[in-house]
C-alpha cells in the first residue's frame, strides 16, 4: 500500500475511535473488517498507532496544538509506529518539517498533569491511593502488557508446556505467583500452534489466574462463576475441579457465552454448563440458592487496572460511570452470595484500581451481612503455596499492581458465610 494511502487510513481509524463511542479495541476490529485488503504489517502498525495514541493523548494533543490541519492525522503522525521512511514519504514538506520540529521538544517540562495522560479525575484518585507510587503507575499503564498463558493442568503440566513453546522458538518462563502460568518473550500468533489448539494454553494475565486459584474449587464441588464472560476463569475453575463436579458459568451476555464454546472444547472439560441469565435476580439463580461451595464474582467494574491493554477506558469512564457501576456491583455480590450453603467461600474481584469499586463495596457488603466473614488473602494464598503471598495482598485483600507485579490491576477479597 502506498505511505499516503495508509496514513490516510490510519488518520480515519483515528477519527472513529476518539469519538469514545465504543470500545477501541471493537472499532479497530471494525475498521480492519472492513479494509481486509490490509496486510498484517500494516494492521499492525495502524493499530500500535492508534493505541500509542490513546496511551499519550494528553501530551501528543499538547504537542499537535502547533501544526496545521486535521488533529487526528496530526496524531497518528506524531505517533506513527512504523519506519520514518515511510512516514516521510506520507507526509508533505512542511508536515515533516513540523514533525522534525516537534520531536526536538523536550516534554519532560509540559505541566505534570498533561505528562500523566490520564483525566484529572482519575489522576487524582490514583494519587490518594499510590502516594510516591503514581509516577511508577503511570510508567507501567504507559506500556504493552506482557502477554501471560494459563496452562490447562487438566491436559498438560506447565513445564512439558513451556519445552514444547521453546523448542518452537518462544522463550518462556514460569509466571512468579500463579502455579499455572507461563510469560511469553514477543507476541507470537497463538491459534497456529499445536500446544494452543489441542488445548493445553489459554491467553490470561496472571492475575486473572490468581483470582481463580483464590476461589479454591475442588473435586466434586458445586462452583459458580457468576460474571464468567468468555469463560477464562471458568476454565481454570473447571481444570482445578479436575473435570468433576458441576460449574456454572453466568453471564447477562449470550455472545460472550458464545466465545467460551470454543474455549471450552479444546479445554477438554465436560463439567462446566454455561447459563445465560436475565440479570442478578434470574430466577435460576434463585433454584440454586443455599446449594453452592464456591462462586466466584468477577464483577462488571471500570476496567481501570487493564490501561495497558486497554488504553481508550480512561477517556471513556467518568466519576458518574463508576458510580453507576459501584450500585451494580453491590447487586451483583449480594445475589450472588445468596447461592452459598453454610461455610461456601466466595471471591468478590474487580479489575479496577479504584476503592469505590473494591474495598468501599466489600466493607458495605459485610456490615449489612454479619453472616459473612473476610479471610485474610495473605494466608489465603501462602496456603495455596503462591511465593511472596504477603508482597500481593494490602489489607487483607488481594491487590495487584502493574507497577509492582507485572500484572493487570486487579482486586480480590475472599469471603465466607459462617457455618
Amino acid at each position: 500500500m502506498h505511505p499516503k494511502a495508509q496514513v490516510q487510513l490510519a488518520t480515519e481509524l483515528m477519527q472513529r475511535v476518539l469519538l469514545l463511542v465504543h470500545p477501541a479495541d471493537r472499532e479497530v476490529s471494525a475498521f480492519f473488517r472492513e479494509h481486509k485488503a490490509l496486510g498484517a504489517k500494516e494492521r499492525a502498525i495502524l493499530a500500535e498507532t492508534t493505541y500509542r495514541v490513546l496511551r499519550q493523548r494528553l501530551v501528543l494533543q499538547h504537542v499537535a496544538q502547533s501544526g496545521q490541519g486535521p488533529l487526528a492525522r496530526r496524531l497518528v503522525l506524531l505517533a506513527w509506529q512504523g519506519s520514518d521512511a515511510y512516514l516521510k514519504a506520507a507526509s508533505t514538506e512542511s508536515e515533516w518539517a513540523w514533525l522534525q520540529q516537534v520531536r526536538s521538544l523536550d516534554t519532560s517540562s509540559l505541566p505534570a498533569r498533561v505528562r500523566a495522560n490520564m483525566p484529572p479525575w482519575l489522576l487524582d484518585r490514583v494519587q490518594a491511593v499510590l502516594v510516591d507510587e503514581t509516577s511508577a503507575f503511570l510508567e507501567a499503564m504507559d506500556q504493552p502488557a506482557p502477554l501471560d498463558l494459563r496452562v490447562n493442568t487438566f491436559k498438560a503440566r506447565r513445564e512439558a508446556a513451556q519445552g514444547e513453546l521453546e523448542s518452537l522458538g518462544f522463550p518462556c518462563a514460569a509466571t512468579p505467583h500463579s502455579p499455572w502460568g507461563l510469560r511469553l518473550q514477543g507476541k507470537p500468533a497463538l491459534n497456529r500452534l499445536e500446544v494452543f489448539t489441542r488445548g493445553d494454553v489459554e491467553v490470561q494475565d496472571e492475575g486473572s489466574q490468581l483470582l481463580a486459584l483464590l476461589t479454591d474449587a475442588h473435586r466434586g464441588e458445586m462452583v459458580v462463576d457468576f460474571c464468567a464472560g468468555a469463560g477464562g476463569k471458568t476454565l481454570a475453575l473447571g481444570a482445578a475441579m479436575r473435570n468433576t463436579g458441576r460449574l456454572y458459568a453466568f453471564d447477562t451476555s449470550g455472545h460472550r457465552l458464545a466465545a467460551l464454546k470454543p474455549r471450552l472444547a479444546r479445554s477438554g472439560l465436560s463439567n462446566v454448563h454455561p447459563v445465560q441469565i436475565a440479570h442478578e435476580r434470574d430466577d435460576r439463580i434463585k433454584r440454586l440458592a443455599g446449594k453452592i461451595d464456591r462462586v466466584l464474582v468477577d464483577a462488571p467494574c471500570s476496567g481501570l487496572g487493564t490501561l495497558r491493554r486497554n488504553p481508550d477506558l480512561k477517556w471513556r469512564q467518568t466519576p458518574e460511570s463508576v458510580s453507576e457501576l459501584a450500585a451494580l456491583q453491590s447487586a451483583i455480590l449480594a445475589s450472588a452470595a445468596r447461592l452459598l450453603k453454610p461455610g461456601g467461600r466466595l471471591v468478590y474481584a474487580t479489575c479496577s484500581v479504584l476503592p469505590e469499586e473494591n474495598e468501599a463495596i466489600v466493607e458495605a457488603f459485610l456490615a449489612a451481612h454479619p453472616v459473612f466473614q473476610k479471610l485474610d488473602a495473605a494466608t489465603e494464598l501462602e496456603r495455596l503455596k503462591v511465593p511472596a503471598a504477603a508482597d500481593l495482598t494490602t489489607h487483607g485483600c488481594l491487590r495487584l499492581w502493574p507497577h509492582r507485579h507485572s500484572t493487570d490491576g486487579f482486586f480480590a477479597a475472599v469471603l465466607v458465610r459462617r457455618a
